[in-house]
């Protein structure tokens, strides 16, 4: 391959296997990563895909022929590689394609002490290398690979994020969609005071249920059928790596990536008054609100995993959330982790005596398009001819993360995809009908001026 554009998106290395992904390029991947972090070892976990034993395998001895020594952690969730890479101060690679079907297989890099790899921060650099490697196959064997046993200790870690004492008998219901919450969630919740159920806890990277894709309704339809069945408290639906995690409350309705962050923000604004919350520009205004209202600062910034880190690491902000289900933690090493924030909404349950539904009624204020997808010959250009179609209304903009447009009572975003000809809106309105008539007006005006 002379063209890995393909494969290296913004913030990790993701495609099919075996023809854009295959043994020969991860060695070489291996190489690259190992050269360019520069340090003595590093760390490797892979989650149930059948192709990650061969792909991991290949990566190690690519990273152990340029002299560095690899810890492999064997089968793990990517909030597990993050934690050891924290614990362990050394750059870390986790082989998983997180939510996507089963012929895909990728990699998730982190440096010493988790901290990100993205395209601006080193996957471009990684990414040349890379070519480099595929050419001229480094040929040393010095490196040593072995192995460690931190789940235990995983474990115990997300045991701090909350006051185990205060835990009460709940009924859970997880659905794990056959990814590595089926590993993670027994061992979190293992004597805990929760009736858990888990769906599909097999490890099974052909996912024979459904895909582990949590953020599309049509995935969340077995779980909300046995919450109900069940009288359950609570649903849980973790992705493939099970990094993030959604929410379903007793009714079986879905709660939000913005609700959840509205909700967790208050709770870390009780633990550590005063703090910084960070959340991404596509989460609802009632996240905003809510930090505002608990006495804390909130800090708006761009989509993606890589930015939120650095926001966080500049600020000292204690907690940040992203529309899409991920949620980080500055006791975390700044990581995100579903599981984390599954028990400190649990651990909110058990204290308020209310059930799901009565804690969220709060922060239900607004009515949310979910995102959108409009294909186009050019989303920039067509990003840019949005705006200019929309300067003369006098409309408040800003371009922190594509376009987003604030018109008082309601608002988007429209943001170009990292890998596809793809526009990606978000709209939010008072009302489901003014809310549905704005998405149309602001589609039609895509498609007249889109290139």
């Amino acid at each position: 391959m002379t063209d890995l554009s393909a494969i290296f998106k913004a913030y990790d290395i993701r495609g099919t296997y075996p023809d854009q992904i295959n043994e020969g390029l991860c060695r070489a991947i291996g190489s690259a990563f190992a050269s360019y972090v520069g340090t003595a070892s590093i760390c490797v976990a892979r989650d149930m895909r059948p192709s990650g034993v061969a792909l991991i395998a290949a990566f190690s001895e690519g990273a152990r022929a340029v002299g560095v020594n690899v810890v492999d952690l064997g089968l793990a969730s990517t909030d597990f590689l993050y934690f050891a890479a924290g614990k362990l101060d050394m750059p870390g690679a986790m082989f998983t394609a997180s939510h996507n079907p089963a012929q895909y297989n990728g990699i998730k890099l982190c440096l010493a002490g988790a901290k990100p790899v993205g395209r601006d921060t080193g996957l471009g650099e990684i990414e040349r290398a890379t070519l480099s490697y595929l050419a001229n196959p480094a040929q040393g064997i010095s490196g040593v690979e072995s192995s460690v046993e931190m789940l235990e200790a995983f474990a115990s870690h997300v045991h701090s994020f909350v006051d185990l004492a205060a835990l009460t008998p709940l009924k859970v219901v997880c659905d794990t969609a056959n990814g590595m919450g089926g590993l993670i969630a027994p061992l979190v919740f293992h004597d805990l005071p929760f009736d858990v159920e888990i769906l599909y806890p097999e490890l099974d990277g052909t996912f024979p249920n459904h895909p582990a894709d949590p953020i599309q309704a049509e995935n969340l339809v077995d779980l909300q059928r046995r919450v109900l069945e069940t009288g359950a408290d609570i649903g849980l639906a973790f992705d493939g790596d099970a990094d993030r995690v959604f929410l379903i409350d007793e009714k079986a309705q879905p709660i939000s990536g913005s609700l959840t962050t509205a909700l967790v923000a208050s709770a870390m604004l009780k633990r550590d008054p005063g703090s910084s919350i960070l959340y991404n520009l596509i989460c609802s205004k009632v996240v905003p609100e809510v930090i505002v209202e608990n006495g804390g600062i909130g800090v708006r910034t761009q989509v993606g995993h890589s930015f939120i880190k650095q926001i966080m690491a500049e600020t000292g902000a204690v907690f940040g959330g992203e529309h899409s289900g991920h949620y980080y933690y500055r006791d975390n090493y700044k990581a995100d982790s579903g599981i984390i924030t599954a028990l400190i909404v649990l651990e909110m349950r058990c204290r308020s005596g209310e059930s799901m539904s009565a804690m969220l009624a709060p922060f239900r204020r607004y009515w949310a398009s979910g995102e959108i997808n409009t294909e186009v010959a050019s989303p920039a250009d067509t990003v840019e001819a949005v705006a200019a179609a929309l300067q003369a209304h006098g409309a408040t903009m800003d371009r922190l993360d594509g376009l987003t447009v604030d018109n008082g009572d309601w608002w988007f975003n429209l943001r170009p995809s990292n890998t596809e000809p793809l526009l990606r809106l978000n709209v939010e309105a008072p009302d489901d009908i003014s809310g549905a008539a704005r998405v149309d007006e602001v589609i039609a005006l895509i498609k007249s001026v889109g290139s």
